[in-house]
């Protein structure tokens, strides 16, 4: 983590004299944090603006130069270029000044960057040592290496304690390379002393301390599965289990789970070390390894918290009657694990044609354990039963417990519509409505929730109608702070400098085995600015499964904020995405919404079959639309053919079906030929009812994520929507 930043103070000695003269000579301006700390206390209050000091910021939403940080550079100078020619010191003016000599070094215009840069660290102290860094680089564009140097260098001496110093390190290897083993040694944790070892590996890999180094500190950077095996295959019987337990992480934290299981084998003897043995050969379908693996975790630790889910993994790699052993070892002996224990031994028994034991597993799954996963269940499956048979008000009484009881399952939005629906049949209009209403309140950002909007009569779009509409999108203004890192950090992260603030992340986070909501959000955010969607979307939505008391309160406040359904649902790529999709008259709600499900925004992203690019063109589908639009030059992997040929091909699924936007998505997924078969097989008179009949669970999910996905986009991103459901 960040070591700190030494208090800068920049008052001139005719301000210091008029202060102390102001404040009686009770005030004496000693050299101390407290009491600088009370003088621009007093400055404050005051409204005074001493040389070197800047006012203090303005709120987010009323910064002049936070909006403009989303634009391109052509598209702000003008106004950057006005607000940073201001007479009167502010944070708005450093900002602009810095931008703008950012803007210049891209354009490699070295002079005009030094003339904004002259002086800013001292009116612009939270950025200082990054001020050098940009200084240092506009006199190598103007040929001034000399300068360069010595003002790297004099970041070092400045700013000891910054993490640009690490920066500084690695720009004068070029200079000296002991300045490489300097950064090695102080800043081991830097994506920039990373790249110093890599450059000392290039051919010369037999180095098996620089690798551990980076197999320890970088473990999910690009190249390090070939240096983890390397490392096991060339150095095995020299590893000790500690360095044994690196390697393990890094191919754990990559799902390389067979060769986690391995790894983990020759790591200190943990629970949780063995318990990732096992389940990493598990995975791997190693699965007779994997049953010794979880045996000998159930001996040694018996009373470990990861030990109540092996004897799960037991039964389900057992014959019944071991199986059944293993389940009640669970129920006995751990309470959380209990539930889900007692649900598989009611299936195993039914499978013995034990039905009365089976009933009476199930019957302590309610009686005990009425809030648990298992009980919502068992709830919905007996709900479910009872609806195919048109019980619907035994289907009522099962699943509308689940709302009450198991508010937090996935399941509750879908036994409350489903509630409501049957509501319906019964010819009970209010009891609909207060269920759709429910879901709404409830469980505003499922799939469900569109559902029951639909259903509630909100322009919101039906399977009928989301292809006609074209709902206004407006996108963030500003980016917030993170909720993680430090004030630098997120001053960076806030001026759009994205590889900066990448950088200085990397080396501030060091907590990546066990990193708070905070933390994990923020990597997410993160990771989004690189371009990793995928990875981002993926590290965010797994938030929900934190089971701690303290942090799911965490991250329950934090889907509170504006900024973590943003980060959910990113919308890159907009302006193409509106563009074609007006071309092609598709709600362009629709196309951001099938295209995260799809590829996560990953532009090079294939499938096994062959699927290409963000909205998954097959190659033989991608050049028959090319021929029917005289398309020559193209490339599945250029976002804009990509999304080109994507939204024709969208607005040719809703013409086969009649403009029905869920025909046409499950169309995209699982081809006509099968929606046209289920079609006629279940029929269409409720659509609801059709969505749950599709026998493919992949394209089902489909279906339902993608609107998921499009209900979602429209909350956040649509002022209407997003007025309804804040009244």
């Amino acid at each position: 983590m960040q070591k700190g930043r030494p208090i800068q103070t920049f008052l001139t000695i005719s301000t210091s004299i008029a202060i102390a003269a102001i404040l009686g000579s009770g005030f004496i301006l000693a050299q101390k944090q407290g009491a600088f700390a009370r003088i621009e206390q007093w400055i404050a209050e005051q409204n005074l603006l001493p040389v070197g000091k800047i006012a203090p910021k303005p709120a987010d939403d009323r910064s002049s130069v936070l909006p403009l940080v989303l634009l391109s550079s052509e598209a702000r100078a003008v106004q950057l270029d006005e607000i940073a020619l201001s007479d009167r010191p502010s944070i708005e003016r450093s900002r602009a000044r810095y931008l703008l000599a950012i803007d210049h070094l891209a354009q490699l215009e070295g002079g005009k960057a030094l003339r904004l840069l002259n002086d800013l660290e001292d009116e612009y102290p939270l950025l200082a040592p990054y001020i050098l860094l940009k200084r240092a680089r506009a006199y190598e564009l103007t040929n001034e290496l000399d300068r360069s140097k010595t003002t790297l260098e004099s970041l070092i001496e400045t700013y000891p304690d910054s993490l640009a110093v690490a920066e500084a390190y690695y720009h004068l290897t070029e200079y000296d390379p002991q300045y490489g083993d300097r950064a090695i040694a102080e800043y081991p944790q830097h994506p920039l002393t990373h790249e110093i070892v890599r450059k000392g590996l290039e051919g010369k890999l037999d180095q098996p301390k620089l690798l551990l180094f980076l197999a320890k500190n970088t473990p999910d950077a690009p190249g390090m599965t070939d240096i983890r095996d390397y490392l096991v295959k060339n150095y095995r019987d020299r590893l000790t289990p500690e360095e044994w337990e690196a390697i393990a992480d890094g191919y754990w934290e990559q799902w390389e789970y067979g060769k986690a299981g391995s790894a983990y084998a020759k790591a200190p003897n943990t629970s949780e070390n063995l318990y990732r043995t096992a389940r990493g050969r598990d995975l791997g379908n190693s699965k007779a390894e994997a049953k010794i693996s979880y045996q000998q975790l159930v001996e040694e630790f018996p009373q470990a918290e990861e030990t109540g889910l092996a004897l799960l993994h037991l039964a389900r790699l057992s014959d019944p009657q071991e199986a059944l052993q293993y389940l009640d070892r669970t129920i006995q002996n751990y309470r959380d694990r209990a539930p889900d224990a007692l649900l598989e031994k009611a299936k195993l028994l039914e499978k013995q044609r034990n039905g009365k034991a089976a009933s009476e597993a199930k019957q302590l799954i309610l009686n005990q354990y009425p809030q648990s996963e298992a009980a919502a269940r068992y709830r919905w499956e007996t709900a479910q039963n009872y609806a195919k048979k048109g019980e619907y008000i035994q289907a009522w009484k099962w699943a509308h417990p689940i709302a009450a009881n198991n508010s937090n399952s996935n399941l509750a939005p879908k036994a409350s519509f489903w509630v409501g629906k049957w509501a319906t049949r019964l010819n009970r209009p209010e009891d609909a409505q207060a269920a759709y209403k429910y879901v709404l309140a409830k469980h505003p950002e499922s799939y469900y929730a569109w559902r029951s909007a639909a259903l509630l009569g909100w322009d919101v779009g039906s399977f009928t109608t989301v292809r006609d509409k074209q709902p206004e999108v407006v996108p963030p203004q500003f980016r917030p702070p993170p909720p993680a890192g430090s004030e630098l950090f997120q001053e960076l992260y806030q001026l759009g400098q994205d590889e900066d603030a990448w950088t200085l992340w990397q080396a501030e986070f060091g907590n990546r085995q066990d990193p708070s909501v905070a933390e994990q959000f923020t990597e997410g955010l993160l990771l989004q600015t690189t371009g990793d969607y995928l990875k981002g979307i993926n590290l965010i939505w797994s938030l929900k499964e934190r089971e701690k008391p303290e942090e799911r309160e965490e991250w329950l406040a934090l889907r509170q904020t504006p900024q973590y359904w943003q980060a959910l649902f990113p919308f890159p790529y907009n302006d193409t995405i509106i563009k074609w999709s007006k071309e092609h008259k598709i709600n362009p709600m629709l196309v951001v919404s099938l295209i995260r499900q799809e590829s996560r925004f990953e532009p090079e992203i294939r499938s096994s079959a062959g699927a290409t690019g963000l909205m998954q063109v097959m190659p033989e589908t991608g050049k028959w639309i090319a021929e029917k639009i005289a398309l020559k030059d193209y490339s599945l992997i250029d976002p804009e053919d990509n999304i080109s040929l994507g939204t024709w091909f969208l607005n040719y699924t809703h013409e086969e079906y009649k403009n029905n936007s869920m025909l046409a998505i499950a169309s995209y997924n699982a081809g006509p030929g099968n929606v046209s078969g289920w079609v006629k097989k279940f029929g269409f008179n409720d659509s609801d009812e059709f969505v749950e009949k599709i026998p493919f669970g992949e394209t089902k999910n489909y279906v339902e994520s993608v609107f998921s996905n499009y209900w979602n986009y429209l909350r956040i991103y649509n002022p209407e929507v997003s007025k309804l459901i804040n009244n």
